[in-house]
């Protein structure tokens, strides 16, 4: 299994902000945490509101501690409100069960991290992800 690394994850975000620039998307905060939930790069743009890179973080940490697309986990909050509820309060960190972001996979398919963008809509958010990802050469998971 492989590692995300630090130059993969400065890759995702490059291409997200790319992304967000040709398609006009609102200033972005971007998270990307590795697949042990730890953070391996975090990037606020000027102009972001206060609160959005908490926001981006949640995204990504709900995911990847569930192991689930944040498609996935907002598909559950609507049906199990109480049970995500519970893992926002066991996890150790923010969860945002909304779409914005993906899991990242490596061309063997193992799971290797997760990002999670806020700032824009939550599918303009999921889709410079996705763009961020593919320019790594990596595969995403939305849950979708």
């Amino acid at each position: 299994m492989t590692a995300l690394s630090l130059e993969q994850a400065s890759v995702i975000v490059d291409g997200a902000l790319k992304y967000a620039r040709e398609n006009g998307l609102k200033p972005l905060a971007i998270a990307v945490l590795d697949a042990r939930g730890a953070q391996k790069f975090f990037l606020a743009q000027d102009g972001t509101s206060l609160k959005r890179g908490e926001i981006a973080l949640g995204k990504a940490n709900g995911a990847i501690a569930l192991g689930v697309g944040p498609r996935t986990l907002n598909k559950m909050a609507l049906e199990r409100p109480h049970f995500i509820n519970g893992v926002a309060l066991s996890v150790g960190g923010p969860v945002v069960p909304v779409p914005g972001g993906a899991l990242i996979r490596d061309a063997g398919g193992n799971l290797i991290g997760v990002v999670g963008i806020s700032g824009d809509t939550s599918d303009n958010d999921e889709a410079a992800a996705l763009a961020g990802i593919a320019a790594a050469g990596l595969t995403a998971e939305t849950g979708g």
